[in-house]
């Protein structure tokens, strides 16, 4: 074993001494390098100089007390060039990492004297590394110590995609105390997420925010890929840690928002969204296009279309515009919400920004200005439609139809239909079949409505239990109680099961062609029925059948049912005029 002595010296940022351990014969030659065989290296002076110790390039906070090395095996190089002949091995002793620690012999030379205290040196250096330490990556000895240098050697080695070598160069500019610029650390983040790191992600951001270092776009960076990895639950949760411990969530701006907005929106998560949508309104923080987007499409998405008409107001309130998916989301919306002049005014604004609307959007606009007894627009926006290349389907033709029909154009709904029958036959349904028989029932063209349904079912579509009211209803406007009574006995053999529209049309059918059997008929299959009842009674009184009124009142009242007020009025009318026959 060669002779060790111990030398006190300081290190740089440090002003108390710690003992170092080295061979006496190598004292003159110690000015160089000392390589250590487990890759590490330690950097010392000259005693004049007041040397400092580096690890890995890294100077080492050594707090008061002896310096504790690992156990290793060091070779000690002077300045010669024949390496080996000034070659002294060192072995150093150390109880790193325990607790308490025996004190130290005063006496020199002896054994024991290689068994320094406890230091805290492991300690701190893996606090300073992350409690990870960056996933193992290597820490070097920099020769560069300008910042902009470094940190453009970052954004380098991000953009060649070299990960670890990133990551390793900032863990060495880290514990050199040099810190990147802004630029360099998110675009270390980004990275490491698209290479899939989001532990060594995390450890880079908790550094950056122990050092304030963070920006705007580095929690928008972590936040969205914590969104994307670990769900929308998680990510709240970050956020809420960092808005409560961390001071410069203060200035977090519309981007971290934005992040998190667009995070839950693409998760579908419009409760979240929502939320961070009202800190937004309550902050005064204005909203960017790309905030109220996402917020619209995703209550859209979600059906929660009185938020979409919120936020697309608030929009334009705060003198944004949107694109093109924006306003025919919003369109839909207001479809499906009534509001047919926001819906128009979107659509001309589409129009005048030079923007093509899709198929949907047209049918929606027609859509709604049918429903507002707009069918001149309507057409109008079909002849656009058209000429936008776009090919009308029978949603089209239905809603151009149910526009006729809402402004009592009957009469042109049934020429339009004609026209449709014999120009696309194919795209005849059974909804459009159905708003057409909604003309002819206002019209009382039962034989038309009849046709109507004998070419449904010879299509071989399924005739639903409302097309077959329909047609009961058009025999009702026309007087035609007994076909209206076959067609509901072709429905019952169909295996339709008749509803209460269906047994009160054909009801009110059979009053008005005095065909009381069927009505007591009707009365008496149907389960007890309130409705039934007052219309019965009202028919009979209203045809002077005050007799069978006054039966079916009585059978009303043992059935647990009560008339409503014009069944009784009609009663009391009329009792006078029974009593005096």
């Amino acid at each position: 074993m060669a002779e060790v002595l111990r030398y006190p010296f300081a290190l740089h940022g440090y002003d108390k001494g710690t003992p170092f351990l080295y061979s006496k014969d190598s004292l003159s030659s110690l000015k160089s390098k000392v390589v250590v065989s487990d890759g590490g290296s330690l950097i010392a002076s000259r005693t004049k100089k007041m040397p400092s110790l580096r690890v890995n390039g890294l100077e080492m906070p050594i707090p008061k007390g002896w310096l504790e090395i690992p156990r290793v095996k060091c070779v000690i190089r002077g300045k010669e060039s024949s390496v080996q002949s000034n070659t002294v091995c060192v072995e150093f002793d150390s109880s790193c990492g325990v607790e308490n620690a025996p004190a130290h012999n005063e006496k020199e030379g002896s054994p024991e004297n290689l068994l320094p205290l406890r230091s805290s040196v492991y300690k701190e250096l893996h606090v300073r590394a992350g409690d990870a330490n960056l996933s193992g990556s290597k820490v070097y000895y920099l020769d560069e110590r300008n910042e902009d240098v470094l940190s453009k050697r970052i954004l380098k080695l991000c953009r060649l995609n070299k990960v670890r070598s990133a990551l390793a160069l900032y863990k060495s500019m880290i514990f050199t105390s040099i810190k990147p610029n802004s630029h360099a650390c998110n675009s270390l983040l980004s990275c490491i997420l698209r290479n899939g790191g989001l532990d060594d992600a995390l450890e880079v951001f908790e550094s950056l925010k122990e050092g304030k270092m963070t920006t705007a776009h580095t929690y928008s960076l972590i936040l969205k890929a914590v969104a994307e990895d670990r769900g929308s639950d998680a990510a709240l949760e970050l956020f809420e840690e960092i808005r409560k411990y961390d001071c410069a969530s203060n200035g977090f701006d519309i981007i971290v928002y934005n992040t998190m907005i667009s995070a839950f929106g693409k998760l579908n998560n419009w409760v979240h969204a929502e939320k961070f949508w009202r800190i937004l309104q309550n902050k005064g923080i204005i909203g960017t296009t790309v905030t109220y987007s996402v917020l619209i499409c995703l209550f859209v998405r979600c059906g929660k279309n009185e938020l979409a008409v919120d936020a697309y107001r608030e929009m334009v309130q705060n003198g944004l515009t949107s694109g093109v998916d924006v306003m025919q989301a919003m369109i839909g919306a207001c479809m499906k919400e009534g509001i047919f002049d926001m819906a128009f005014s979107i659509f001309q604004s589409m129009l005048n920004s030079g923007l093509k609307p899709n198929a949907k959007t047209c049918n929606a606009v027609i859509n709604l200005l049918g429903k507002a007894g707009k069918p001149k627009l309507a057409f109008k926006v079909y002849d656009l439609m058209k000429s936008l290349g776009h090919v009308p389907d029978s949603y089209t033709w239905n809603s151009l139809l149910g526009a006729l029909n809402h402004a009592n154009r009957h009469a042109d709904a049934l020429q339009c239909f004609e026209r449709i029958r014999k120009q696309q036959p194919d795209i005849l349904n059974f909804h459009i079949y159905n708003t057409i028989m909604i003309s002819c029932q206002r019209l009382g063209l039962w034989e038309k409505s009849v046709e109507l349904l004998w070419a449904m079912e010879a299509s071989g579509d399924s005739v639903s239990t409302s097309s077959y009211n329909l047609v009961i209803g058009a025999c009702e406007v026309g007087r035609m109680p007994k076909v209206a009574l076959r067609v509901y006995k072709h429905m019952v053999d169909q295996n339709c099961s008749p509803d209460l529209f269906t047994l009160l049309s054909l009801m009110k059918s059979c009053i008005w062609g005095s065909l009381w059997d069927e009505v007591e008929k009707i009365l008496n299959c149907s389960a007890p029925n309130g409705f039934l009842y007052n219309a019965a009674i009202q028919g009979m009184c209203l045809k002077g059948r005050i007799d069978l009124a006054r039966k079916v009142y009585i059978k009303m009242h043992q059935n647990g049912l009560k008339a409503d007020g014009k069944t009784r009025a009609l009663l009391l009318q009329n009792l006078p005029k029974d009593l005096k026959r």
